[in-house]
């Protein structure tokens, strides 16, 4: 009678102590994924998921990863390995709702089209469950060419889209040289097409080519 209240004790005790190290491994999980999901645009919403194991050795120092090919939204898993005195790893379920504003087209669009107002429209849902890289204002839309053709309701992508030249090959630009208390106009031919805020190269009427940032406005700025 003894031994059975004694091996009872042992089994209570071990059960207390597993179901402890699943609580500390589920938070560590949690933690992890709030941490990580802080710049996400919208509300996010956690539900971690049972750990469906009997026991965990004994650990003092806990660390969570996102296993290769994961990704922080939807149904995905977690990792946690134990870095001691024992040495394991489990994987634990999350779900990761975010709720925002994502873009989508009102109709059919072409393959280099220019998107008008008319052409988008602005959702609020789940945007865990859309792909990465969705756009979330009209702005980021309106004004920049399709890359492939989308369908009506489509959601809009960053990487669909590509932003109006605002400098052409061979286009006379005017070259904006800044540096601390000074500012000197300049004009040079632009030897490469150029988006806002990307490089561009112009040759300058001495024959020197020098590099810049094109600006909205068709101009060149070289700062100092």
């Amino acid at each position: 009678m003894l031994l059975r209240c004694f091996l009872l004790l042992v089994a209570l005790f071990v059960g207390q102590a597993a179901a402890a190290e699943a609580d500390v491994v589920i938070d560590t999980a949690e933690r992890y994924v709030r941490l990580q999901t802080q710049g996400l645009p919208g509300q996010v919403r956690i539900t971690m998921g049972r750990l469906d194991i009997e026991r965990l050795p004994p650990c003092s120092a806990h660390e969570a990863y996102a296993p290769p090919g994961s990704r922080l939204s939807g149904r995905t898993h977690i990792g946690v390995r134990c870095l001691g005195p024992n040495i394991w790893s489990v994987l634990v379920p999350v779900q990761i709702a975010v709720t925002g504003n994502y873009v989508v087209t009102t109709r059919p669009l072409a393959a280099g089209q220019v998107v008008q107002t008319g052409d988008v429209a602005t959702l609020s849902g789940d945007i865990a469950s859309l792909p990465t890289g969705i756009i979330s204002t009209p702005d980021q839309a309106v004004g920049k060419t399709l890359r492939n053709a989308l369908a009506a309701g489509q959601p809009l992508r960053g990487d669909q889209l590509v932003a109006p030249l605002v400098i052409r090959q061979g286009q006379t630009v005017r070259v904006i040289s800044r540096g601390t208390g000074f500012a000197v106009s300049s004009e040079g031919r632009a030897l490469t097409n150029a988006n806002e805020g990307q490089v561009v190269q112009v040759r300058m009427a001495s024959g020197q080519t020098i590099s810049g940032i094109a600006l909205d406005d068709g101009s060149v700025e070289i700062s100092f």
